[in-house]
């Protein structure tokens, strides 16, 4: 067969999927580019699939923040995704199901990238700021985190997709989750995978700035799909929110249909941020950043190995199911039965292709017989 290549260089495997590494100027108070300084922007492009990361991706991501960190000129990374649908929602689930689901020592190998890219993120010299251009899922929290900085628009939703997929948060959600929210609603991200709102995110302590992006009426309106309760300070920040439910959620998505999406505050926040970043010295700003990602890498570095063989003998079983399971279902369902599945394990089954096969059939209402 043809393996992955799971070294550092490499050709893409998807024509469509990429990373881009730009510099963009910084403005001066006189709205002016400063001169000799830049930020580093490392775009995950690949909309199509919701910014979804590849094996190819994921080491672009390595080496742009390698490559930035040694960019003299830089001020600042500012990571972000394609579009305004998705900042990234993880892993490549096509690629997982077709090639990694049943493969564990290819997945241990794929996980060792995965890590490196965490911890590329931790170990840039450059503060890195993830511009949060929607959908902030999985894999794509976990590298959101992984940030010294998050700078969203108030559409865009975040959460875990780890035990309803068949896999569990452990690329860095169940590391550093807690240290931004606590225990507790960590538990509940990481085990519910029930997403929550920008506004919600913001509160709980994940976001540094949040602004509006959605235009009615050539006017900046917050999200309609939740309930606002308060604005606050100089950015316009909404800080409190609930979903809304029922007809008020059916009235808010005809609002949310109305408008166009905007991300020019967007990116004018994440200039605000630049410009503050940049009027301090250098050596102070990185050893403070330093000392302040210490309480992520604490628990980063003592479980990353262990779980990254964990997540690879995983893709033998539960993985292989439930990213079969999304890359195969329909809009309608893309779950594995679970019901079915613990009652079979629960009468002793062992986990072979047969019962990957069974539960897959009855979650997607399709006939066994019929496939065969």
């Amino acid at each position: 067969m043809d393996f992955k290549n799971h070294e550092l260089t490499g050709t893409a495997t998807l024509e469509d999927a990429k990373v881009d590494y730009e510099t963009r100027p910084i403005p001066g108070p006189d709205g002016k580019p400063i001169p000799g300084l830049h930020t580093v922007w490392i775009t995950l492009n690949n909309p199509k699939q919701y910014n979804s990361y590849t094996t190819q991706m994921v080491k672009d991501v390595i080496l742009g923040m390698r490559e930035a960190s040694n960019d003299r000129a830089c001020v600042a990374v500012v990571f972000t995704g394609a579009g305004d649908k998705a900042f990234c929602t993880g892993g490549n689930t096509a690629e997982y199901a077709t090639y990694y689901a049943g493969r564990p020592e290819e997945y241990r190998q794929y996980m060792r990238l995965f890590n490196d890219m965490v911890s590329a993120i931790l170990a840039c010299d450059k503060p890195v700021i993830c511009r949060v251009n929607g959908m902030r899922i999985g894999g794509g929290q976990e590298i959101g985190m992984a940030c010294d900085y998050s700078v969203a628009h108030d559409l865009a939703l975040f959460g875990q997709a780890g035990p309803r997929h068949g896999s569990a948060p452990d690329g860095g959600s169940t590391d550093f989750l807690p240290l931004f929210v606590g225990v507790e609603r960590g538990m509940e991200s990481c085990t519910l995978c029930e997403s929550w709102s920008a506004h919600q995110a913001y509160r709980y302590g994940l976001l540094t700035a949040l602004v509006p992006s959605l235009k009615v009426n050539g006017e900046f309106v917050p999200n309609p799909m939740v309930n606002i309760k308060n604005w606050t300070d100089d950015f316009g920040r909404i800080i409190h929110g609930e979903l809304k439910v029922g007809a008020e959620r059916t009235q808010a998505k005809e609002v949310l249909r109305s408008g166009e999406v905007d991300l020019s505050l967007l990116d004018q926040a994440v200039d605000d941020l630049v410009a503050k970043l940049v009027m301090t010295f250098p050596g102070c700003l990185t050893k403070t950043i330093e000392s302040v990602r210490k309480h992520k890498l604490e628990h980063w570095d003592k479980n990353r190995e262990s779980n990254r063989a964990w997540l690879a003998l995983n893709m033998m079983t539960e993985g292989r199911t439930g990213f079969r399971a999304f890359h195969e279902g329909t809009r309608e369902c893309r779950d594995a039965d679970f019901l079915l599945l613990r009652r079979l394990l629960a009468e002793g089954r062992v986990w072979d292709e047969s019962l990957v096969d069974e539960v897959l059939a009855k979650a997607h209402g399709r006939d066994l017989q019929e496939q065969s």
